[in-house]
């Protein structure tokens, strides 16, 4: 995918002008690249990979920087304790979570999603970007149907699940980007 669709994927779904965001499973940053575009100047990104390989394209552009975003990159696997660089071991650190081309590669979705919610601030995102009616494969080995994104977000304590954006994807069925709200504390 180039980096203007992965853009217009993701566009409705960040929904904000500037922030801490985590891309998990960044891979080698088409998406990272794509939510540095739509966030404000002085936002973080920090993209995750447990792949060393992807770590070292990450790296580099982390390094040239992507206009007033920082972004860095970090090895580790999104599924074990989450911690960022620079920010405190605690919840509720993070404005927003990218989990593009990742979610389908976990076998307890429901359980990492409800774990990486509580590194949301109260009002926080979390986007997906998975594929809608692909089969089980080695490349998808657990696909998350747009009809179960609902079903998933809410189960992992998201609001208003939704999907805002769709495409054919260029590998067999159809890309969707679906976005849910961390709710904001009671007063």
């Amino acid at each position: 995918m180039h980096i203007a669709d992965a853009i217009e994927m993701i566009r409705e779904a960040v929904g904000v002008s500037a922030g801490v965001w985590a891309d998990l499973g960044a891979g080698t940053g088409t998406f990272t690249r794509a939510l540095a575009e739509l966030l404000g100047a002085g936002s973080t990104v920090y993209a995750v990979d447990d792949d060393a390989r992807a770590v070292r394209a990450l790296r580099e552009l982390s390094s040239s920087k992507s206009g007033d975003v920082l972004v860095t990159a970090v090895k580790a696997d999104f599924t074990g304790p989450l911690e960022l660089p620079g920010l405190p071991r605690a919840d509720a650190q993070l404005d927003g979570i990218l989990l593009a081309n990742a979610l389908h590669f976990v076998r307890d979705a429901e359980g990492v999603l409800a774990r990486l919610v509580k590194q949301l601030r109260p009002g926080g995102r979390v986007i997906v970007v998975e594929y809608d009616g692909r089969e089980a494969s080695q490349w998808v080995p657990y696909p998350i149907p747009a009809w179960r994104w609902p079903h998933l977000a809410e189960s992992a304590g998201l609001t208003a699940p939704t999907i805002t954006a769709t495409r054919p994807s260029s590998y067999s069925g159809i890309l969707y980007a679906g976005a849910a709200t961390r709710p904001l504390l009671a007063e």
